[in-house]
């Protein structure tokens, strides 16, 4: 059954027939038309760059997590770790132009705030109570960023920041009043003495 291809060619009258006009534009159309041709992804260098982000970032995720930790500085590793915590101003522009409003108005009414050795307490008593409200505020920050948004802990931050304002006001207020009836105590002092 095998036969040799040159015997086959010599046995056999070639003839040199010609195919017919536009033959080989009809085929071309025919196999276009059959198997269209697969066009290239515009994004496809885009997935391999994404691929390999993906791949790094699970490589040193890993190389984190199985690397031995030294249990005498953890301590001072979590007192230096830094959190990044979302603000009021992290959802919304309007959130920020809120947030922005109360923290520049408390840091002005500390700026203006003066206080002599008679009210030191006073003074210092309002900022021991607003010092816990900034830690609070953090507090708050820290479980937005974890928890994200939600109404209650939108509104408790703006109230916290509320709050720091209005104990910034009753300080001033409590501040001028002192200052006011010691300013009468001297004038009355001084009367009688002339």
């Amino acid at each position: 059954m095998a036969q040799d291809i040159r015997a086959l060619f010599k046995n056999d009258k070639i003839t040199n027939e010609k195919m017919p006009e536009n033959h080989q534009e009809r085929f071309l159309e025919k196999l276009e038309a059959a198997l269209p041709e697969a066009k290239q992804s515009k994004f496809g260098w885009l997935g391999i760059a994404a691929s390999l982000v993906v791949l790094l970032g699970l490589s040193f995720g890993a190389f984190k997590y199985f690397q031995p930790q030294d249990q005498g500085n953890s301590q001072e590793i979590a007192a230096t770790k830094i959190v990044d915590t979302k603000s009021l101003g992290d959802i919304s522009p309007g959130l920020k132009k809120v947030e922005d409003y109360y923290l520049a108005s408390i840091n002005s009414e500390l700026s203006k705030m003066t206080y002599i050795p008679e009210t030191k307490a006073l003074f210092d008593g309002y900022l021991i109570q607003l010092n816990a409200l900034d830690k609070e505020y953090q507090k708050l920050s820290l479980e937005l960023t974890e928890s994200g948004p939600s109404e209650l802990t939108v509104n408790a931050l703006i109230d916290n920041l509320k709050l720091r304002l209005n104990l910034l006001y009753r300080l001033r207020s409590q501040l001028q009043e002192f200052n006011t009836s010691d300013a009468h105590a001297d004038e009355v002092s001084q009367s009688e003495q002339i």
